[in-house]
């Protein structure tokens, strides 16, 4: 019998239905049946996976291969298991619960081939709501790095790995983790590989969230990820030393692992589990947590790390939930830098550097859109003068002398949807500033500043949108104003010879938006023809 040139290895607890559609895109690929070896591991399973396991090896005996075993509590051991009976020149990985493109052994193994790559990325994406990182698929590429790539941001094991590679180091799955055991063997992997390719411009590889979220990554607690996370980062640093390709890799766990420890559930769990969490990302921060991975981190994360680094447990809480509840905080804008104003900025208590709550250019957009409020307009009539009158709430305190509402008449580009707001670049002219003073005033509780402005309406038709810009840390931000269900004004008419209609409105973006227009408009050369036939009935009546 001649070797396959892959094995499919595909560790199984009771993944029913899926697992149906998983072997079927198995046994459909387009390499053929000849060059292709399944090796499935029972886990054991409850429900009816091991039966429908023994079914396709029934149906395809010179392909599937199925081995029961007692349930093991994770996919390590299963996926050791069958590394010890795989015959292919490479293996490749597969969650039960997923599904392959039609294409994807052959695309994969045909790379492999052509480069000489101990490794293969073929480009996966999410199903049924799952996020799956992209950056690294933008383009096919024979020959990356795991040190000056997006690949640290995609770990998993679903991979083509060159069998040779795998026996020549020993490479097998850490059975103590119950989660992320596939990160130490991918690691290792590429730290060994002489080349890593990425297969881009096809999709191989369908990774499914299950509809009852079951998959055991969603299901385990806190002290038993930070376990795990601690593992493989202690793993990782055996193999890689410290300097920038160690940031390169660790990167990815303060802003993945370690941060998905402290988001929204956090004030939710009990005093002790959170000290344990804090105490355990300390000990990681302390070790890895440099001043290049630090700065590479979104403010949040940065803040969140720190104070638990500090032990600063109410803090972090305090954190956590004023941000769920009431979005970002404000911006203390102070001799040309931006800092972010969470609990523990410049407590003497915790000595936590400023940097640490600096902000970073590519966050700021977002979190000045999460907290911009409208909070009035009215409109201000003066004779044959229609002009809004507006206070808007921005996020800032300090040095806001730049901020000002203008009106704006071209729409934001299509950019600035995602984050709510744009980064102006360097030179752009801004709307013509309106007559009059702008006032500002810090609100009462130290969280914003409030800006009123009279802005005046010019009679033609117009559609203006309602902006804010303001300088954060040497860079100009275009910020609509969102309405966020505020009455607003009445429209209203003015003008006498020919009548306009003011109105406010949000947009499909639920922005702000004044629009201006005439309630009617002649045609052209009426006036000509009502001035000929006025003449025309005047002679009629003087005769």
């Amino acid at each position: 019998m001649t070797t396959p040139d892959v094995t499919v290895v595909v560790a199984v607890y009771n993944t029913m239905p899926y697992l149906t559609e998983c072997l079927n895109s198995l046994v459909g690929q387009s390499i053929g049946l000849d060059r292709l070896e399944v090796v499935a591991v029972d886990d054991g399973s409850t429900d009816d996976s091991g039966r429908e396991l023994d079914r396709f090896a029934e149906k395809y005996p010179n392909t599937v291969k199925v081995i029961h075993q007692e349930n093991s509590g994770g996919p390590a051991a299963p996926s050791n298991r069958a590394l010890e009976v795989a015959t292919g020149r490479f293996v490749y990985f597969i969650g039960s619960d997923d599904y392959l493109g039609e294409e994807a052994l052959e695309r994969m193994v045909s790379c492999a081939d052509q480069h000489g790559s101990d490794i293969v990325v073929g480009k996966m994406v999410g199903t049924n709501g799952r996020y799956v990182h992209q950056a690294l698929y933008k383009k096919s590429d024979p020959d990356v790095s795991l040190y000056d790539s997006a690949l640290p941001f995609t770990l998993a094991n679903t991979k083509l790995f060159r069998r040779e590679l795998v026996e020549k180091y020993k490479l097998r799955f850490p059975e103590d983790m119950p989660v992320g055991s596939d990160q130490p063997f991918t690691i290792e992997a590429c730290v060994r590989a002489a080349k890593i390719s990425v297969v881009a411009d096809y999709t191989c590889y369908y990774a499914v969230k299950r509809g009852d979220a079951s998959n055991i990554t969603y299901r385990a607690d806190h002290l038993a990820r930070l376990h795990c996370v601690s593992e493989i980062m202690r793993r990782a640093a055996e193999l890689i030393e410290a300097g920038p390709k160690r940031d390169a890799v660790f990167e990815r766990h303060f802003t993945w692992e370690l941060a998905k420890l402290i988001q929204e559930d956090f004030p939710r769990l009990d005093r002790e589990t959170q000290t344990e969490v804090c105490a355990g990302i300390a000990r990681l921060a302390d070790l890895y947590f440099t001043d290049a991975i630090r700065d590479k981190l979104d403010v949040k994360r940065r803040v969140r790390i720190g104070l638990a680094q500090r032990g600063a447990v109410d803090e972090l809480v305090r954190a956590i939930a004023d941000e769920t509840e009431q979005g970002a905080p404000p911006f203390l804008l102070e001799n040309g830098c931006a800092f972010a104003r969470y609990p523990g900025f410049r407590d003497a208590r915790l000595g936590l550097p400023d940097r640490l709550f600096e902000v970073i250019a590519e966050a700021v957009p977002r979190q000045l859109a999460e907290g911009t409020a409208l909070l009035g307009a009215e409109w201000d009539q003066d004779a044959d003068r229609m002009a809004v009158r507006l206070a808007v709430r921005i996020p800032v305190t300090g040095e806001t002398d730049s901020a000002t509402v203008r009106a704006a008449a071209k729409a934001m580009p299509k950019s600035a949807d995602k984050p709510g707001g744009r980064r102006l670049p360097a030179g752009t002219d801004l709307p013509p500033a309106p007559p009059g003073e702008q006032t500002r005033e810090e609100t009462a509780d130290g969280t914003g500043t409030v800006l009123r402005v009279r802005l005046p309406l010019e009679a033609h038709r117009a559609k203006l949108g309602i902006r804010v810009y303001v300088e954060v840390a040497g860079s100009v931000y275009e910020i609509p104003v969102p309405v966020r269900g505020l009455p607003l004004p009445l429209a209203r008419r003015w003008r006498e010879r020919v009548p306009y209609r003011v109105s406010a409105n949000a947009n499909p973006k639920g922005r702000l938006v004044i629009t201006t227009a005439p309630l009617w408009e002649p045609s052209p050369g009426v006036g000509k023809r009502l001035r000929q036939t006025m003449s025309r009935v005047k002679r009629k009546l003087t005769r």
